[in-house]
């Protein structure tokens, strides 16, 4: 319905479908050009039963979900009549809170946050992981604590959040929490996450985010190079647990697998080809994308070495991964490699020094990583100055190869 410069819309959001595939139905109230303002219909609908804003078919559900917001259009353009006659310059946020009965602002920081972490909850074990939620939790507590430090307050308008909010928060995990760089930004990314759902859900228009960018800590190599690698497949380690830890490490270096990962791995998840090539073919534990990997010779090599020897069919006899990475650190100190280094170095160094050093492009390692997106992979994959110095070899003979010049 449009009229006098008001327009209301429906539509469904589709990132929180139910578990039975209903999706809650979101309104969308716009002023003029430049004023919008998202609210919840609380209501649901089927994404197969939805079309053009409206729901479909002649269903008693599809009609009654129709009828009721054929009632929120109304019940806006009146109140937007009604705003009008009395004062200029309505905005979309006046006639949503209007028609949601609510003073402006009354939805709160910590009770969207509380929401937000219930509904997470319920799609632990569908398409998101245990892990994630416990991180959710902590930022929640290290929240409720500075609010409680800095306000003295339980809670907080979310129309009060500003940037001067951010920049304390931030100031408050350096100092009186003393965390670290990276524990910072991990803190302030949650945070801005649920901000960036509570503009979505239209509760507020303003980003306090904007502006503000989190100190970066220094980057630390977490690939191994071509010597280091070498040195841990070479070096006696006099120790038949340092030795097997040392494979398991060694077959993540060489496929890429991370620790959980490596944990589901069974006999049915190795084929071979028509050409011999044995291949893995899983799906992710953290985000159920599906990966597969052609088994280099020193993988297979491991995976006969420790063949019948895991308990419930799995692949390979594993450890814990503190069990592995106090070990790991034993393997480092002895091999004369300085740098820390954790069972989940193996995926980085795979994916750089295994296959993007030699050549293979990073879309097909993002495919055997089973990343969803190119960037995701940029970010375990570091171009070494050798494979700069090789490509650029490379392309200095191709180029020579095809044009002269007189000098």
């Amino acid at each position: 319905m449009k009229q006098s410069g008001l327009k209301v819309s429906f539509y469904l959001k589709k990132s929180e479908m139910s578990d039975d595939g209903l999706c809650p139905v979101m309104g969308r109230i716009n002023v003029g050009r430049y004023s919008e303002a998202a609210f919840s219909a609380k209501l649901s609908a089927s994404p197969k039963a939805w079309m053009l804003g409206r729901a479909t078919g002649k269903s008693t559900a599809s009609r009654e979900i129709n009828r009721q917001l054929d009632e929120i259009r109304a019940s806006a353009l009146s109140v937007y009549q009604e705003l009008s006659a009395v004062r200029m310059g309505v905005t979309a946020d006046d006639v949503k809170c209007q028609i949601q009965g609510m003073a402006f602002g009354q939805e709160t920081l910590m009770g969207y946050f509380r929401t937000f972490i219930e509904n997470f909850a319920k799609r632990v074990g569908v398409n998101r992981v245990h892990g994630t939620l416990k991180s959710y939790n902590y930022t929640y507590k290290c929240l409720a604590t500075f609010m409680e430090t800095e306000y003295k307050l339980s809670d907080i308008p979310f129309t009060a959040i500003d940037r001067s909010f951010i920049d304390k928060y931030d100031i408050y995990l350096r100092t009186q929490r003393r965390l670290a760089t990276s524990t910072v930004g991990f803190h302030t990314t949650r945070l801005k996450m649920i901000v960036s759902e509570a503009i979505t859900d239209g509760i507020i228009t303003a980003d306090p985010f904007a502006g503000y960018e989190a100190e970066k800590p220094q980057r630390e190599q977490k690939f191994l190079t071509s010597e280091e690698l070498h040195r841990i497949m070479t070096t006696p380690l006099h120790d038949s647990r340092l030795y097997h830890v040392r494979d398991l490490f060694l077959f993540s270096c060489y496929t890429g697998i991370p620790y959980g990962d490596m944990c589901l791995l069974t006999e049915d998840n190795l084929e071979t080809a028509e050409d011999g090539t044995v291949w893995i073919r899983s799906s992710r534990k953290k985000t159920k994308v599906e990966y597969e990997i052609p088994l280099l010779e020193l993988p297979l090599r491991i995976i006969e070495k420790y063949r019948g020897m895991a308990p419930e069919g799995k692949l390979l006899p594993m450890y814990s991964n503190s069990t592995l990475n106090a070990y790991l650190k034993r393997i480092a100190k002895i091999c004369g490699i300085e740098r820390r280094l954790v069972y989940h170095c193996g995926r980085h160094t795979y994916a750089t020094e295994i296959t993007l050093a030699h050549g293979v492009p990073l879309e097909t390692v993002s495919r055997m990583l089973g990343h969803n997106r190119i960037t995701t992979t940029q970010i375990y994959a570091k171009v070494t100055d050798d494979k700069i110095g090789t490509d650029t070899q490379n392309l200095d003979s191709r180029i020579a190869s095809r044009f002269t010049v007189a000098i």
